[in-house]
């Protein structure tokens, strides 16, 4: 399937302790304790950078995972460093790679966050980035408000003015308006403070840092509602997705860069990411018997509740795993993803068990079992086919999932001129072939 073509790929590394598999922390290959085990997440960053890969993603919800205690027993989802903290760490041991992470608008303030990522930008010499979620679990607004969950609509309207604030805090800093010469500290025609008054935040001041070498961080969003895609649209340089066929990548894709011409950007502004777990072996049957031993890990109850998770239903215990799913009301979580657990139920017309082993897998993300030439083929036909500009790699168990990917994926993908043998700048902005954003815009 190969062909010329001077486009390249994307590719990060989406870092998930012992893996993005519910099962992978009982794996005999498992690291014990990976959620806080730094040297193990300082191996996997330096894995991914000298893989030349664009970026790891470190995703988080200030939460435990699951309500069920005896549940979550079995789940190893709940213990992990917070992320910002991480990304520091990271950036102290990495020199090219780009580091992301969540953070939400709903549970923090505009200058605040804002802060803490420049401050990792200027950590990193440029490779921060900033995945904006707006919040979708119960149990994280417990921690935070009285009130519960906030509707879907307003957490994206506060995330629209969010957006703005920090942005407008960033863009308070010109470059070299911090010049520190010997004679003079400040240039004051270089400062632009904040003067934001919204509904939801006030901000004032400025910057106490230099600008980006970036010019700001990187914004990342996976929004797939219709809030969330024209909030993308606005704001996003990159944008994660979930999608199960490619159809939907392409529908998804062609979508969301029709929007951006409203907000006076180009389409190649933003790229694209869906998520994919591959699950390499160099034969056919390798690449399965390693699907094979993941599934074994998953007892039933954790993967139905982990379905229910997603479901935002509190229970689906109460229905015949062997039957199919049941009619859902539209939840006030993740819209986008209940959608696709319901449409992967119905197109393969799998019963509730059925789907929570499938869905334990990657929560929903495409998965892939091959050969590296085989997967390589599958991503081949997504890029050129318009439905993604590259790939969030998601290791099905770590470390061994991602070194598969690199040691034999990479390899068949640079062949085919697909990937970058080398990294094109320092900054993740560089590397993704961004523009650096204009101040004010």
């Amino acid at each position: 399937m190969s062909r010329a073509n001077s486009r390249q790929m994307k590719l990060g590394a989406f870092l998930m302790a012992g893996g993005h598999h519910i099962g992978a922390w009982r794996h005999p290959d498992a690291v014990a304790e990976a959620g806080v085990d730094i040297d193990h997440f300082i191996g996997l960053a330096q894995m991914a950078e000298a893989a030349k890969l664009d970026m790891i993603f470190v995703e988080d919800a200030a939460a435990i995972r699951e309500r069920n205690v005896n549940i979550a027993s079995q789940a190893a989802r709940s213990t992990g460093f917070e992320p910002l903290s991480l990304l520091a760490a990271l950036a102290v041991n990495t020199s090219h790679i780009g580091l992301v992470a969540t953070a939400s608008t709903t549970y923090n303030d505009p200058y605040g966050l804002a802060r803490t990522f420049a401050s990792i930008d200027q950590l990193s010499g440029g490779r921060a980035g900033w995945n904006l979620v707006t919040s979708a679990s119960e149990l994280e607004a417990e921690n935070f408000v009285s009130s519960g969950l906030r509707p879907h609509a307003q957490r994206y309207e506060r995330a629209e003015e969010f957006a703005a604030a920090a942005t407008a805090v960033w863009d308070s800093v010109d470059a070299g308006a911090y010049v520190v010469d010997g004679n003079v500290y400040v240039d004051p025609g270089k400062l632009h403070p904040v003067d934001h008054r919204g509904t939801h935040f006030t901000a004032a001041g400025l910057l106490d840092s230099p600008r980006s070498q970036q010019g700001r961080p990187v914004m990342v969003q996976a929004g797939a509602s219709d809030a969330g895609k024209n909030l993308a649209a606005r704001t996003a340089d990159v944008v994660f997705t979930a999608a199960q066929t490619l159809e939907e990548g392409q529908e998804y894709y062609a979508d969301l860069k029709a929007r951006m011409p409203s907000f006076d950007r180009e389409p190649d502004d933003l790229k694209i990411l869906p998520g994919v777990s591959p699950i390499v072996g160099r034969t056919e049957s390798e690449a399965r018997a390693k699907y094979d031993a993941l599934q074994e890990l998953i007892p039933d109850e954790v993967g139905v509740a982990l379905l229910a998770s997603y479901l935002s239903v509190k229970d689906l215990s109460q229905y015949p795993l062997e039957g199919p799913l049941p009619e859902m009301p539209q939840t006030d979580g993740i819209q986008s993803r209940q959608q696709l657990i319901i449409d992967m139920g119905r197109r393969e017309n799998l019963s509730i068990r059925q789907l929570a082993r499938h869905f334990a897998g990657a929560r929903g993300h495409w998965q892939l079992i091959g050969t590296p030439a085989q997967i390589a083929d599958e991503l081949e036909e997504r890029f050129y086919a318009k439905a993604a500009d590259g790939f969030n790699i998601m290791g099905a168990l770590f470390p061994a999932g991602l070194e598969d990917f690199i040691i034999l994926v990479i390899p068949e993908l640079r062949r085919r001129g697909l990937f970058r043998e080398e990294y094109e700048g320092r900054t993740l902005r560089e590397n993704l072939g961004t523009r650096i954003p204009a101040r004010g815009a």
